[in-house]
């Protein structure tokens, strides 16, 4: 399994209500999109775009000269991108410092338990 593919899972597996308010157990992706660009990015390095999609901002990430958006399912219509530069400030700014906090340290433990052969738990510190 490759690298993005391992953080793609992670982050699917660590959605939650700690790392988003919009977040329900029917649309675990919802509101995901700003900090999950912030995380992967941690992990994957690459570039952070953005794109409008009716009024909102909406951040995903080029890894490797590829676009790569964890939370493009979150949408039920295509997404038109435009890959803008962006920043994490900007991708920040979606987010909060607890949410991150939360996907974060979510992320790290399910990929630590994934290199040491261990199963994830879900849990959100």
């Amino acid at each position: 399994m490759s690298q993005i593919a391992h953080v793609r899972k992670a982050l699917e597996a660590s959605w939650g209500p700690g790392s988003s308010t919009l977040w329900t157990p029917e649309r675990p992706v919802a509101g995901h999109c700003g900090v999950s660009t912030l995380v992967a990015s941690d992990h994957l390095g690459g570039e952070i775009l953005k794109t409008r999609f009716g009024d909102i901002w909406h951040f995903y990430n080029r890894i490797d000269g590829e676009r790569v958006d964890f939370t493009d399912s979150q949408f039920e219509a295509p997404i038109a991108y435009s890959d803008i530069p962006s920043t994490r400030d900007e991708a920040f700014a979606d987010t909060n410092a607890e949410q991150y906090r939360c996907l974060g340290g979510a992320v790290a433990r399910f990929l630590g338990k994934q290199s040491s052969g261990g199963q994830n738990s879900g849990e959100h510190s």
